[in-house]
């Protein structure tokens, strides 16, 4: 996609089990990546420090791009409905949860990053993945994470 000339997606769709992040344009899917997860991925996000990913609809609120990864997307975890559930598990629901790159300062060599979860919780992709996607998805667009 080249720089501001690609149409924006309609949505960002994550397929946890499949580990894959797919962009979509007018009910098509244009893209596809792989995708690393937290180190316990199955299931909803429940609370601080259980290293899930979030299940459900969000939005791409917000950008970094001077992170201490490759870039960053954050997805607007926790909603109402997290914090509340959170709440009365008398837990905090945890957040910063976010599609990113690999780490600007890797402790492992890049296949670790590219073949297995390494995440607490977030959606990691390739350096080159997330420059496509940092193009791709305008700030608050919807992104739908399944199981």
């Amino acid at each position: 996609m080249a720089e501001g000339r690609a149409a924006p997606v309609d949505y960002v769709l994550v397929e946890k089990t499949a580990r894959k992040l797919v962009l979509i344009r007018s009910g098509k899917r244009v893209r596809e990546y792989r995708i690393a997860l937290g180190d316990a991925p199955a299931g909803h996000k429940q609370r601080e420090g259980d290293e899930r990913t979030p299940e459900g609809t969000y939005l791409l609120d917000w950008r970094n791009a001077e992170s201490q990864y490759y870039k960053s997307i954050h997805v607007s975890y926790p909603n109402a409905d997290d914090v509340a559930a959170a709440e009365t598990r008398g837990e905090a629901p945890g957040g910063m949860i976010m599609i990113h790159g690999e780490p600007n300062e890797p402790r492992y060599p890049r296949w670790y990053y590219q073949s297995q979860d390494w995440t607490d919780g977030c959606i990691a992709v390739t350096n080159e993945a997330m420059d496509e996607i940092w193009l791709a998805v305008r700030d608050n667009t919807p992104i739908h994470i399944h199981p």
